[in-house]
């Protein structure tokens, strides 16, 4: 009796074709989703990490490195121009500590404005120097020349600085002076004139106000 059963219930279920039809559709379904949900999500499979590592790397060219290395040389070199023109035009950007601020520009264009014994010095010491070399017999006159031009620069230059440091104190006041002033000043009146950096902004005899 039992064995009659379970033959009729497998013989029912083949037979039944709405299990079939659900079996195929199961069995397409499953073959047909991908085991990824982002698989599914992405349209496409997902790319391994070293295919994605391999797609960020970009070779080195040799003529694009050549290429940066030239752009960095000129942006350099024109910035050490630019430096340089501003520092001759007295640029307050390119300055140094030495010739930055408001009293140094007074100081250069005081000194500029006037004329310095001590500019003579070097055009005098070189003719002085080489009339030694080729006229032995000019040589003791020649250090009497010497001399006396020394003493002339000393003179001027302590009447440089006593005029200029009572104009500072009259313009930026009695405790302004910033230190190693007289020293400055010195060093650009024994200076030739065209060879002062930063180059005079002034003409002879325009003094500052």
């Amino acid at each position: 009796m039992f064995g009659r059963n379970r033959i009729s219930d497998s013989a029912a279920d083949s037979q039944d074709p709405r299990s079939t039809d659900s079996e195929a559709v199961t069995g397409t379904e499953d073959t047909a989703l991908p085991a990824n949900p982002a698989e599914a999500k992405k349209n496409r499979p997902t790319p391994k990490r070293s295919e994605q590592q391999a797609r960020n790397q970009r070779p080195l060219v040799g003529g694009d490195r050549k290429a940066a290395d030239r752009k960095a040389r000129e942006e350099m070199r024109r910035r050490r121009d630019e430096a340089r023109i501003g520092v001759m035009n007295g640029d307050e950007r390119y300055l140094g500590p030495r010739d930055a601020g408001e009293q140094r520009r007074y100081v250069r264009d005081y000194v500029d404005a006037r004329f310095s014994i001590g500019e003579l010095f070097i055009p005098i010491a070189l003719v002085v120097l080489l009339a030694g070399m080729f006229m032995p017999d000019f040589a003791m006159i020649a250090n009497f020349v010497v001399y006396g031009l020394i003493a002339l620069i000393v003179l001027d230059s302590v009447l440089l600085c006593t005029l200029l440091r009572g104009r500072i104190r009259a313009k930026f006041g009695a405790d302004s002076i910033q230190k190693g002033t007289n020293f400055y000043a010195i060093m650009r009146a024994i200076q030739i004139r065209r060879l002062r950096v930063p180059k005079p902004a002034v003409r002879r005899r325009q003094f500052p106000s």
